[in-house]
């Protein structure tokens, strides 16, 4: 670990220290808050997860926030309260289950839907969640990817999506807390390249699209605000539980929750073929190599974008090969443009796709 690093490693744990000793001595919380996370769902299953967590008023994105007012409501994004012990009621058509809050204020629930329940129409589907014992409503939405679907993406979201310079601590620390949804920029064509995914070789096939990242579960509203005001698909995430303590800030499990993801949504849709899709910048390259071994036959392909020094694309040059081995084709491109083109080749999108979302190299 650099000096640098450990320097704000060991600051972020007495922050956080600090922060901690600050919350047991309140005894009122104030307005609370009921965050629903977008869930997984099949024909014979709702699955969704949320936090019940303090309202601390962080205002909507918008250009014109100066850097001091992203960096305020930064700041509260991060400094969360949660509150543990919560009753969480959720209802769809008539069924229910309840669920309770761990110590971080988090929550899981799952609807089993009966075989007399009519089939889902709309890929999206509405749960009702209340806290009884607060009056705090909300709705939580599950997706169920429709008979259509063909493939399934799964999608890193760091120097992926966001460009981020995760590699560079300062810089990605500077855009985290001084930027906000509507300030941060995405990479050229990312967007149209996963609606011309989502909506598969035949136009029409709605696949489902997943966002996995070692972000915390503290940026999902920053993250889906994001990805709606740049035009990209909506799709459930995949995120961590970390603070500023020295094993969560350095990310130890990053390669085990990205494996961990991939293989709940690859068991949750087994009909799926897997379009994996990251970046050179960390581990992608390696995390999909070692998904492709665990899930034989199931990644259909793999699209990594090149960000990082041109030593680590020979790393990747390598497991290029190792996955051509094992008759899985990952491609290293320097756009979406290219992965687009490639992607076509392989009808996991339409050619005309290539000319409607000006997606031509």
């Amino acid at each position: 670990m650099s000096i640098l690093r450990r320097i704000v490693t060991h600051a972020g744990t007495d922050v956080e220290a600090l922060i901690e000793r600050l919350r047991r001595r309140r005894r009122h919380p104030g307005p609370v808050q009921l965050v629903a996370y977008r869930g997984l769902g099949t024909p014979g299953e709702l699955r969704l997860s949320g936090r019940v967590i303090e309202d601390r008023g962080i205002s909507p994105a918008d250009v014109a926030r100066s850097r001091w007012q992203n960096l305020r409501d930064n700041w509260r994004r991060f400094g969360s309260r949660e509150l543990p012990g919560v009753t969480v009621h959720a209802s769809y058509e008539g069924l229910h289950a309840e669920a309770r809050t761990d110590e971080e204020g988090y929550f899981q629930t799952s609807l089993p839907l009966p075989a007399s329940l009519p089939p889902t129409a709309a890929p999206w589907q509405i749960v009702r969640l209340e806290l009884p014992e607060h009056g705090v409503r909300s709705a939580g939405e599950v997706l169920v990817p429709p008979p259509s679907a063909r493939l399934a993406v799964i999608s890193d979201v760091d120097d992926t999506v966001l460009q981020t310079y995760a590699t560079d601590l300062l810089k990605m620390l500077r855009l985290t807390m001084l930027r906000n949804a509507r300030t941060r920029l995405p990479f050229e064509g990312v967007a149209e390249l996963y609606r011309a995914l989502e909506a598969g070789a035949s136009g029409a096939e709605h696949n489902p699209i997943f966002y996995v990242s070692s972000s915390p579960w503290n940026l999902y509203d920053f993250l889906v605000e994001f990805m709606a005001h740049n035009g990209l698909p909506a799709g459930p995430l995949f995120l961590t539980d970390y603070g500023l303590d020295r094993e969560k800030l350095i990310k130890q499990h990053h390669t085990a929750h990205k494996l961990a993801a991939i293989t709940t949504i690859a068991r949750t849709y087994p009909q799926l073929p897997l379009v994996l899709i990251g970046d050179s910048g960390q581990y992608d390259p390696e995390i999909y190599l070692a998904a492709t071994r665990a899930l034989p036959g199931r990644v259909a392909a793999i699209y990594i974008r090149h960000v990082s020094h041109e030593r680590r694309a020979s790393a990747v040059a390598a497991m290029v090969a190792d996955a051509a081995a094992l008759d899985v084709p990952m491609l290293l491109a320097p756009d979406s443009a290219t992965v687009a083109e490639d992607a076509a080749r392989r009808r996991l999108i339409s050619t005309a796709a290539l000319n409607a979302q000006n997606l031509i190299p």
